[in-house]
């Protein structure tokens, strides 16, 4: 064989390998059928359900899927699902992949087309290590901002669903579609790339390591309504009591636990609090970023408070089940920016309440290594701190029912718990 002749089927044998060894690492999730070996799932927080047909639908009808084509026969899948919490579409049940090599440059790589989305939200999420790892990575907003477009193609850096500490190395779940409310979506050509195509537009997300510091508004599905109204409200009763003479001498701050005083608490406010000239700023669902989000927007506007009494934290654990660290670098934040507002008041920062039924619960863990971190935050001059959470707990450390009945929020007995074990640090601080 002559030379020249050996050299090109080298160059062209190299070519090939090269471009097989490309093609190994994307990985088609689903191309006209799912991955070799792998299944369709769809799901309601009730059961989830194998797909076996063209069409599947859970026996409340409120999730459905329908096989379609756009440029294979079977190529569309279209996710339907209303008046639910949570539902999903998910690849499951084939053997673990090893995901860590793309995890740093590669994307997920989809067609979608938002069908109907008014009130309704889309997450893209993933399985990781250890058990019980899921990351999820928000896309409500910029789905929204598709509604009527047609197809899309949508790229996903997979370093969205990265942490430090996780491991994809026996990935059983490399993709869900997690949707609420009401919605309708198709997608196509669900892929993992190891990068980017040149140009590719891609779907920006926040940095985990910053986002509890990062200010922004609560854009969860079911959330987009009514935070800023809400608000907006807030802000306007504040000023309405500055404007008839009236004060706040005693600030409440938090998330959903706080917003309760206006309903499974109510009675307890009103026994312990009404005539102190309390106020209470708690928002469902937010996280440390929505509360700075809200005292950089006049949260604080229109009062002086003697005291600020503040807990948050249990949202950053349960939504994104963030390192305690993460959290607490929240925290530590938001107590700055009190200082800075409102630097005659003093503040006193709660122990995020417990969850899950016992000790070693994952987020219950979490939320203790929360804990034992900003306590260190009080100088006990104008930061204090209290851990009450005893008194929700058994002497064994279970969460009872009884207490908080989804293992998370107070109920009445609850309410009643937190004021008598709060009221010894009230007076003393609001001397």
């Amino acid at each position: 064989m002559k030379k020249n002749t050996f050299n090109k089927l080298l160059l062209i044998a190299s070519s090939i390998f090269s471009a097989s060894a490309m093609a190994a690492d994307n990985i088609a999730l689903y191309n006209n059928q799912p991955l070799n070996g792998w299944q369709l799932f769809i799901e309601n927080p009730e059961q989830q359900q194998k797909v076996t047909a063209a069409a599947a639908a859970l026996p409340k009808d409120d999730v459905k899927l329908q096989i379609s084509g756009k440029d294979n026969s079977a190529d569309v899948l279209t996710f339907s699902w209303q008046d639910t919490w949570r539902a999903g579409m998910t690849l499951e049940a084939g053997a673990p992949i090893n995901l860590n090599g793309l995890m740093k440059q590669g994307v997920l790589a989809l067609d979608i087309k938002i069908n109907e989305l008014e009130k309704g939200g889309v997450s893209f999420k993933m399985e990781c290590q250890p058990q019980g790892c899921e990351r999820v990575v928000p896309f409500t907003m910029a789905a929204r901002e598709l509604r009527g477009k047609g197809w899309s193609t949508v790229y996903v850096p997979l370093g969205c669903f990265k942490q430090q500490q996780d491991d994809f190395s026996k990935t059983t779940m490399p993709f869900a579609l997690e949707v609420g409310g009401k919605g309708d979506v198709s997608v196509a050509n669900v892929n993992l790339l190891a990068a980017a195509p040149k140009d590719a537009v891609l779907h920006q997300c926040p940095d985990y390591k910053t986002v509890s510091v990062t200010p922004g508004m609560l854009n969860e599905w079911w959330s987009i309504d009514w935070w800023l109204p809400r608000h907006e409200q807030k802000l306007a009763d504040a000023k309405a009591i500055a404007a008839k003479g009236g004060k706040i001498d005693l600030l409440f701050i938090g998330d959903s636990i706080t917003q309760g005083w206006e309903k499974e608490g109510a009675a307890t406010w009103q026994k312990h609090y009404a005539q102190r000239n309390a106020f209470a700023i708690g928002f469902g669902g937010d996280r440390t970023e929505n509360v700075l989000w809200r005292l950089q927007h006049g949260a604080l506007d229109n009062m002086s408070p003697k005291l600020v009494v503040m807990m948050i934290g249990t949202n950053n654990t349960g939504h994104r089940q963030e390192n305690p660290a993460t959290t607490a670098a929240g925290i530590k934040r938001l107590i700055t920016e009190i200082q800075q507002r409102q630097p005659k008041a003093k503040i006193l920062l709660l122990a995020v309440f417990p969850r899950d039924a016992k000790p070693d619960g994952d987020l219950r863990k979490i939320n203790d290594g929360v804990n034992a971190i900003i306590k260190d935050y009080a100088d006990n001059k104008r930061v204090f701190f209290a851990d009450i959470n005893s008194v929700f707990l058994t002497p064994e450390g279970v969460l009872p029912k009884a207490i908080m009945p989804d293992l998370l929020h107070p109920n009445e007995k609850g309410y009643d718990l937190w004021a008598e074990a709060l009221e010894p640090h009230l007076q003393k601080l609001l001397k």
